[in-house]
């Protein structure tokens, strides 16, 4: 398991920026609440915070745990976004080494769901909210499709307890 590790903030530059940077929730954002609300009104269920096995510290913003599929909201600024990340002025060398930590904090986080058979989700925060419900939703339908084929393909193969003379 890889180590994370960024130096302590040398602190904000001016105090409004701050009380902006503390106040910006760390989870349940209005973002995440309204993804959220959507998928329930679709008629999934998942939870919630849900940790990432092997990986203490680090949980998955919604998880459907029988469907194995991660879904992560990722904020433009603090995951990077190509489109509207941005990288600021003071603090510049901290921030560089914060964001980019970030950003390979996320990546293994993805290879090691992947190695344990999830499929991961990465949402940008400015995706429209209907095409990022459509986007976790199609997954977990995909998810569940291709389990019930090889639920299927496993009850295909009688059980040695089902065949004739075994006693089951």
């Amino acid at each position: 398991m890889a180590t994370f590790h960024v130096a302590a903030h040398p602190g904000a530059s001016t105090p409004a920026v701050s009380r902006r940077m503390a106040s910006v929730p760390r989870k349940d954002n209005p973002r995440e609440r309204a993804l959220r609300s959507a998928l329930h009104a679709r008629g999934l269920r998942f939870r919630v915070g849900h940790k990432v096995p092997g990986l203490p510290r680090r949980t998955m913003d919604v998880a459907f745990t029988r469907a194995r599929v991660a879904v992560f909201l990722d904020g433009c600024f603090w995951h990077g976004c190509p489109d509207h990340g941005t990288q600021p002025q003071a603090n510049g060398a901290w921030w560089s080494e914060k964001l980019a930590t970030n950003m390979a904090r996320d990546a293994d986080t993805d290879a090691h769901l992947k190695d344990l058979g999830w499929e991961v989700v990465r949402i940008w925060e400015h995706v429209p909210l209907e095409e990022a419900v459509d986007v976790v939703a199609n997954a977990v339908a995909s998810r569940r499709i291709a389990q019930g084929r090889r639920d299927a393909e496993r009850s295909d193969t009688p059980s040695p307890r089902s065949e004739p003379g075994s006693g089951g």
